[in-house]
């Protein structure tokens, strides 16, 4: 299964938006929806055609409310997101799997203030109710998607540190204390902008 995540812009509500809307919740009605991300809506899709059109369905309402798309194919990377544009430009044969690595965007991943007791807080770190790594932790089962309750602490992504890929290792994430980290491969154009 192909994962779509889209995260929403910080002033915005992004599941109330799509879902108020009549032609984007036609377009998600036939998905199971999750929140793997603080503010974000997750979706599998069969394929990875089918995650990028139904990206292209939503285009209006990306420009509008969404941050980051991202698409996590197994044929390309098994814990590795694409951006849109890189997923599109696999589908369409215009970059093969193999030549996707190279330009990273890497977020940070911090826990979210969850309750009133403060039981997950993004100010400490503390990141004792779960264990593995970011990507595992996004799976369906722990994100939500698996009766509608998440069984992890809400998580949101924090600012992008970009990164290029030399020799097969990532830098170390250095722009705030985190635990995890998620990694999103882009395309070259995006990781100039």
């Amino acid at each position: 299964m192909t994962r779509v995540c889209l995260v929403g812009d910080g002033d915005v509500n992004l599941q109330y938006e799509l879902l108020s809307r009549e032609t984007a919740r036609e377009a998600l009605a036939t998905y199971d929806i999750h929140e793997p991300f603080e503010n974000s809506v997750g979706v599998e899709t069969v394929s990875l055609g089918a995650a990028v059109s139904l990206l292209n369905d939503l285009d209006w309402y990306l420009v509008r409310f969404v941050e980051e798309a991202m698409v996590l194919e197994p044929s390309v990377s098994e814990d590795e997101w694409l951006s849109r544009d890189l997923a599109r430009a696999v589908r369409d044969d215009e970059l093969a799997p193999e030549e996707t690595g190279r330009f990273i965007k890497l977020y940070g991943l911090e826990l979210v203030d969850s309750g009133p007791d403060g039981a997950a807080s993004s100010a400490d770190g503390d990141d004792t109710e779960r264990s593995g790594d970011a990507n595992d932790a996004d799976a369906p089962e722990q994100d939500g998607a698996s009766g509608g309750q998440p069984t992890a602490p809400p998580r949101r992504l924090v600012e992008p540190m970009y990164v290029t890929r030399t020799g097969g290792d990532l830098p170390t994430y250095d722009l705030r204390d985190v635990e995890e980290t998620l990694v999103e491969r882009v395309t070259e154009t995006e990781f100039g902008a």
